[in-house]
């Protein structure tokens, strides 16, 4: 393949970031022409189409590894550029170089094990902090697509071209108000196949795995509440059962708020941090910053359960 414009990759990535070529135009200063222009200009030197020129535009199969080249190579130069900065005269300009550090996280994370982290990168200069928000399951899925450079994940494979290692364990307990659980009671256990359940979203599967021990399905009634701190409160108020991880729920499980399902057993998630194999100082110390967060707040690592 032909030597690759900088601008034109950073093109591309904007248009995948944006959404539009219009967009993506008044992001850059440039007009939609020549943003039409450098994306001809990439797919010929390619040999490809990149980008879809759908509404929202989304990049090809060929196009998501060079989105992922692309953001590395924004990432260093910001890191080149903020080095620089750093070596300023004094009453010269810092320059506006800021280094943009994208990684996805599961929506209980983010709530509870992660805000130390916020803290800490609040500490760096010219530093943007964005961040995504997916179901553990499926997060190593934005690494893929080169949409961030790092991952909170439940995937233990390392995604091509990035490496991984394990964090700790979130565990979640099932647990219902008490009210809930006297109008569903079964004999000495709960009628699985009546009780309303909560689940966060269409990904979220960990209420199933409490059914099928218990060979259960689904009940009829099954309510979406797609906020950590909501789901919370959907249960404490007697909406459904749900998965109440031990960070937000334990002085309700004391105080019998809310209590645990009969016969129901905790489950455990293993997290991994997955980040793009790069020479990036930003990039490593945000790993070490996770790192300390999941040492101090997760449980202790014990061998990955199989996926289910």
């Amino acid at each position: 393949m032909p030597t690759l414009d900088p601008n034109q990759l950073e093109t591309l990535v904007v248009i995948a970031e944006e959404g539009t070529f219009d967009a993506a135009a008044r992001r850059l200063h440039i007009t939609p022409s020549a943003v039409s222009q450098r994306i001809r200009a990439l797919e010929r030197a390619a040999g490809q189409v990149l980008v879809r020129r759908t509404t929202p535009c989304t990049p090809t199969r060929a196009g998501e590894p060079l989105i992922r080249h692309g953001r590395q190579l924004r990432l260093l130069l910001a890191e080149a550029a903020a080095t620089l900065n750093d070596g300023d005269e004094p009453g010269e300009s810092a320059g506006d170089a800021v280094v943009d550090l994208s990684v996805v996280v599961n929506a209980d994370t983010l709530a509870t094990w992660f805000r130390p982290v916020l803290e800490e990168v609040a500490t760096w200069e010219r530093t943007a902090l964005r961040i995504t928000v997916e179901d553990q399951g499926y997060s190593a899925d934005a690494l893929r697509r080169g949409e961030v450079l790092a991952a909170v994940t439940s995937e233990p494979k390392p995604v091509q071209g990035c490496t991984v290692e394990p964090l700790g364990r979130l565990r979640y307990t099932p647990g219902a108000a008490p009210a809930l659980i006297e109008r569903h009671r079964k004999g000495r256990g709960i009628d699985w196949g009546a009780i309303p359940m909560i689940v966060f979203n269409e990904k979220d599967h960990l209420q199933d795995e409490v059914l099928a021990t218990h060979g259960a399905t689904r009940p009829p009634v099954v309510h979406r509440v797609p906020s950590s701190h909501d789901f919370h409160e959907a249960i404490r108020r007697g909406l459904g059962w749900g998965m109440l991880l031990d960070a937000q729920a334990e002085s309700d499980l004391e105080s019998g708020a809310t209590i645990r399902l009969p016969g129901a057993r905790p489950i455990d998630v293993q997290l991994f941090w997955q980040r793009w194999r790069l020479d990036s100082i930003a990039l490593d110390d945000l790993s070490e910053t996770v790192r300390r967060a999941a040492r101090s707040q997760l449980r202790r690592t014990v061998q990955a359960r199989p996926p289910g």
